[in-house]
């Protein structure tokens, strides 16, 4: 066994492990890219958060937070930024209650977080599929494997463990490889949920300064009461 390698021990595995092999391989390259997207993308929608939500609150009316906001349409906070504006834009003319439209726009600003949330997260849901099921995937190739050997032992009339430990240690490798797919997927799905809940945060502490922004240009623009004649 000392010349054997991993290769060795696939090209010699059963067709049915040949084939737990190629879905876990599969999905190893699936998760893999996965997680270098989600890398990139989730960072660059935190830094986004961050910068916008900065220039959002330095801002001295709604409308030039509304169009620091707009500069960037890669931001998070682009699409809830228009969910809200839209929204406030539809019942500035028509309704002349405040509250009505201030909380029709915190409703849009929430469906804009979730919806943004969504989004981000598209894609994680395969990441925990690989971290649960490539263990038992791999182990049922192991068990295929294993049983595999035992027939061999029955046709060869011999127990002997040089006989079997070249059957059972291909089979194992099937065990190992889907460890070596759930591990990564496992860990990368937990860090990247830490970063969506984080992006989370940012996202409904921005809803809540865009709906106060509103609160105060519905107040600036209610007429004033004139003191009445006694």
């Amino acid at each position: 066994m000392g010349d054997t390698n991993i290769f060795m021990l696939i090209g010699q595995a059963t067709i049915v492990v040949k084939i737990v092999l190629g879905l876990l391989a599969t999905m190893s390259i699936i998760s893999w890219t996965i997680m270098f997207n989600k890398w990139f993308t989730l960072s660059s929608a935190k830094k986004r958060a961050t910068k916008g939500i900065e220039a959002f609150q330095n801002a001295k009316t709604l409308r030039d937070a509304v169009q620091a906001v707009g500069t960037d349409a890669s931001s998070p906070l682009y699409f809830v930024a228009q969910q809200g504006v839209d929204e406030y834009t539809r019942l500035r003319e028509s309704v002349h209650s405040s509250t009505i439209i201030a909380d029709n726009v915190q409703r849009s600003l929430e469906q804009g977080v979730s919806m943004q949330s969504a989004s981000l997260s598209s894609a994680l849901p395969f990441l925990a599929t690989c971290a649960n099921s490539a263990p038992f995937i791999g182990l049922f190739g192991t068990v295929w494997g294993i049983m595999h050997s035992f027939q061999t032992i029955g046709q060869m009339k011999s127990a002997a463990l040089a006989a079997v430990a070249p059957g059972i240690s291909e089979a194992l490798v099937a065990t190992a490889i889907g460890l070596a797919v759930a591990i990564p997927a496992a860990i990368g799905y937990n860090m990247f949920l830490g970063k969506l809940q984080d992006i989370e945060v940012q996202l409904n502490s921005f809803s809540g300064v865009f709906l106060n922004r509103v609160q105060r240009e519905l107040h600036t623009q209610r007429p004033k009461r004139t003191t009445g004649e006694a």
